[in-house]
């Protein structure tokens, strides 16, 4: 297996990442090939399509054994299912499969081609080991069963984001940390209203906490400066 290509997000660490792709729309990522696959007519006719398949690796999640069950955190992280039942990152190999919108294919002189995408569930600098395109009359199944993940609530927070610390976001990226906000960064089983939480998003860390449906921003630090 060759890594193809890396990918660029906002999201330095593992942490608040979405839990499945495309649920976050507003989420800007671009696709950086390796010199060696940066031959254009390995893209033709790629733009034709409005979304792929990326196929990853799960770089930070790399552990010696395997186990048959994991604990999935939307299930608060107390009830064990299988690990072909889930999408656990801890797998016989860490391979992840992620469908994005593909924005555009951009052909630039210093990196060649770049693909631009929205909806990405990966982060920051994870490698890449094949893109395919997404065929909506073969891949979609909207009569399919979701196993145990059909009785899990689908929610958003109500989030409260003070204008002076909203400012501090550059504006082509506040809707975005709002959307990831709102799906609620935190593993299921974090309920303390008390705990205050830190999520790396760009070159800023957000300090927030949550209490029921309401997550409030408590402070923005950029990285870089602080």
């Amino acid at each position: 297996m060759k890594v193809i290509a890396h990918i660029r997000s906002d999201f330095p660490t593992k942490f608040g990442i979405p839990h499945q792709s495309g649920r976050i729309q507003e989420l800007k990522a671009d696709i950086i090939f390796e010199p060696e696959y940066r031959n254009h007519e390995a893209f033709r006719g790629l733009e034709e399509y409005t979304h792929i398949w990326l196929i990853w690796e799960f770089s930070q999640a790399v552990r010696k054994e395997w186990s048959p069950t994991v604990r999935p955190p939307r299930l608060g992280g107390n009830v064990r299912m299988g690990v072909f039942a889930t999408r656990s990152p801890f797998r016989p190999n860490p391979i992840g499969l992620s469908s994005v919108r593909l924005e555009s294919v951009e052909f630039s002189e210093k990196y060649g081609p770049v693909l631009h995408v929205s909806g990405a569930d990966l982060m920051d600098g994870t490698p890449i080991y094949d893109i395919k395109p997404y065929l909506a009359y073969v891949d979609s199944h909207p009569e399919a069963a979701g196993g145990f993940t059909d009785q899990i609530q689908d929610h958003k927070l109500k989030v409260e984001f003070p204008e002076k610390l909203l400012k501090k976001i550059p504006e082509e990226k506040r809707e975005a940390l709002l959307a990831v906000l709102a799906n609620d960064p935190r593993p299921g089983y974090q309920k303390d209203p008390e705990r205050k939480y830190g999520m790396s998003f760009g070159s800023w860390d957000i300090q927030f906490k949550v209490d029921g449906e309401q997550l409030w921003v408590l402070n923005v630090f950029n990285t870089f400066t602080n």
